[in-house]
């Protein structure tokens, strides 16, 4: 990592990896980022420059970003995998949003000595039993084509609007991430972790403007785990770590402190 503290990116297993050091005089803490579908490590930049004090790693997952070389991940195991190579045996504290919840979470349950604690916001159960079919993590918009499913999924996350703003080359760059998208989604059709064999401390975060059914999950998610406890940002969505850095680094520290 440069000592200087300024980002670095490096490649591990063909991973885009992105590490910062510490640039702070606080504790030595190290965190994990994980991003959700149709997202990259880059989206953690705005938390990153609110821990100073953290030794932060992000990457890209397979089939986004500099990382869509690799193609879309065949299983969910490998996405457990690769959130392992990408700590290099060295244990931190983990925060996923949305999806990277999901792995996070499932992380956690096989590799308990690596993730000491974790922030989870709002991760996709759509295996449950009353999640909505018209959901962007479960098959809406299956019966589009690929590239066509990754508009219509960032239209839904972003609108129209910022969607038809973006440069033409950006714009294709998102559309190509369908069938990591699409792989992504599928690997969700089961349970991915188990809530009551996560024994580390884990906080389930939601937004107070988030959808019904994020909000519902997040709590029952929390009430599940052992060692689980729900927190909200109530002027926040889903995107919290992007419109919220400051909130979400306090509850990183929260959480660092129970590990």
């Amino acid at each position: 990592m440069s000592a200087t503290g300024r980002p670095e990116q490096t490649d591990r297993g063909g991973l885009r990896v992105i590490q910062r050091d510490a640039v702070g005089n606080g504790p030595a803490r190290r965190l994990i980022c994980v991003h959700g579908a149709m997202d990259r490590a880059t989206s953690f930049t705005r938390l990153m420059g609110r821990m100073r004090d953290w030794s932060i790693v992000a990457y890209d997952r397979r089939g986004y970003g500099g990382s869509a070389h690799l193609g879309p991940p065949v299983s969910f195991e490998q996405q457990v995998d690769d959130m392992v190579a990408v700590l290099d045996g060295e244990p931190a504290v983990a925060f996923g949003h949305s999806l990277g919840g999901d792995v996070v979470l499932a992380t956690a349950e096989r590799h308990p000595g690596l993730i000491p604690a974790a922030l989870v916001w709002e991760p996709p159960q759509p295996w449950l039993p009353w999640w909505p079919a018209d959901s962007g993590a479960s098959s809406a918009g299956a019966d589009l084509e690929p590239e066509e499913r990754a508009e219509w999924f960032m239209r839904r996350m972003v609108g129209d609007r910022v969607w038809e703003r973006l440069p033409e080359s950006t714009r294709r760059r998102r559309r190509a991430e369908g069938t990591a998208l699409a792989a992504d989604l599928a690997l969700l059709g089961r349970a991915v972790f188990n809530p009551a064999r996560i024994s580390v401390p884990v906080l389930v975060g939601r937004g107070g403007t988030s959808r019904p059914h994020q909000r519902r999950a997040a709590r029952e998610l929390a009430a599940t785990l052992p060692n689980g406890q729900l927190v909200e940002i109530p002027s926040c969505g889903h995107g919290a770590h992007l419109s919220h850095p400051g909130e979400m680094a306090e509850l990183l520290s929260q959480i660092a402190e129970r590990a």
